[in-house]
């Protein structure tokens, strides 16, 4: 995404579809926007417009469901999160044992009968998250994420990305600086590749970690502050909160508090 998250749902929502397939299709990629409008910015769009991409897939008779039902899984992974400028932490409903075993039962279903290698690599991707983030397993989060890089390496800038963004996490909390910033260099110049503004800047945050691990304060205020800049000029407010925040002395790569 380019950052332009209005522009984009506007234009959608004047696109006009022939049939009843093109207006389901439609709608999915505006949830896709709004999902990710919601992450950066703290607003809460997705929900309505998985409510009418359901209305839109029912009128289309399409079959397979797949793709809406792993946006209304992301949907519901974020809203068992709090995410600000401290970093990530759970919400109310993230501290729910029983949703949470519900939830990663969706995602392994949505990965035994996803149709091909990209779809089941995203779940494999939501399924580290899930346990990274949301159940503290950080043992055996990797292993699904190198399965989404695999996946990710046959044709999904955006998914690799993912992959070796939070493969670098462990690498970094592991002490193997050298390998996590291997891995977060490609990780940002996949993102940038793929159109991905904010998750880019997101992922220079990461790099300005690193420079400040290295001893280089000034590379890594440098950094930070146009990440700021640039956050603030798209309006992504959490992530220019977060790279003020680290400018503070915030470290934006602690894991979720519990």
């Amino acid at each position: 995404m380019g950052g332009r998250w209005r522009n984009a749902a506007a234009l959608l929502g004047a696109a006009e579809a022939t049939d009843a397939a093109g207006r389901a299709r439609i709608a999915l990629a505006a949830v896709e926007v709004a999902l990710d409008q919601d992450w950066f910015t703290g607003t809460s769009t997705a929900g309505e417009r998985l409510r009418t991409a359901e209305k839109a897939w029912a009128e289309s008779g399409a079959g397979d469901r797949w793709d809406l039902d792993f946006l209304w899984l992301r949907h519901d992974y974020l809203a068992r999160l709090r995410v600000d400028g401290q970093g990530l932490s759970l919400s109310p409903r993230g501290k729910d044992p029983e949703a949470l075993a519900a939830l990663r039962r969706r995602v392994e279903e949505l990965r035994d009968r996803a149709p091909g290698a990209l779809r089941a690599g995203w779940a494999e991707m939501y399924l580290g998250l899930i346990q990274d983030n949301l159940f503290a397993e950080r043992a055996t989060a990797p292993t699904h994420y190198e399965r989404a890089l695999s996946a990710g390496e046959r044709g999904d800038d955006l998914l690799a990305r993912e992959a070796l963004r939070h493969l670098g996490d462990h690498d970094h909390d592991a002490g193997d600086h050298a390998r996590a910033l291997e891995r977060w260099q490609r990780a940002t110049a996949l993102g940038a590749r793929a159109g991905a503004v904010c998750g880019t800047l997101s992922q220079q945050m990461l790099l300005a970690v690193l420079a400040r691990d290295r001893g280089d304060e000034a590379g890594a205020t440098s950094l930070a502050t146009e990440i700021a800049r640039w956050a603030g000029a798209l309006g992504a407010g959490h992530l220019e909160t977060q790279a003020r925040n680290f400018l503070a002395g915030v470290d934006p790569t602690a894991p979720p508090e519990q």
